[in-house]
């Protein structure tokens, strides 16, 4: 999907309408979820010293890498079905959360030994 349509998309969010409409408020959240997640990795790099970014780094392209890899196997079941967009980005968007506490505490304890 492009990011035209991802963004069109969003916008058609309609809590509890159609298939579509969810599908959209899926999409919505994730890229809310995401955006927000790029911000606080910016705010943790920028808080790192020089020696601490690379591990920080390479650490989050795996995670990119691994989150992108985890939902499509998770939803893989259901991708013929009118809910997988929304069950897809629900899949992303619970990563960004849990890699969102990870980055919070490099934020405020370091990097991890």
């Amino acid at each position: 999907m492009s990011q035209h349509a991802l963004a069109q998309a969003g916008a058609d969010c309609v809590p509890g309408g159609t298939k579509a409409q969810i599908n959209a408020c899926a999409i919505k959240d994730f890229q809310q979820a995401d955006t927000d997640h790029q911000i606080l990795y910016g705010d943790v790099m920028r808080a790192l010293s020089a020696h601490e970014r690379p591990a920080l780094r390479k650490e989050q392209g795996e995670w990119s890498r691994h989150r992108i890899t985890h939902c499509k196997q998770a939803t893989k079941a259901f991708e013929a079905q009118p809910d997988w967009p929304s069950r897809y980005h629900g899949c992303l968007v619970q990563q960004i959360t849990a890699r969102d506490a990870v980055l919070k505490r490099w934020l405020h304890q370091g990097p991890p030994d």
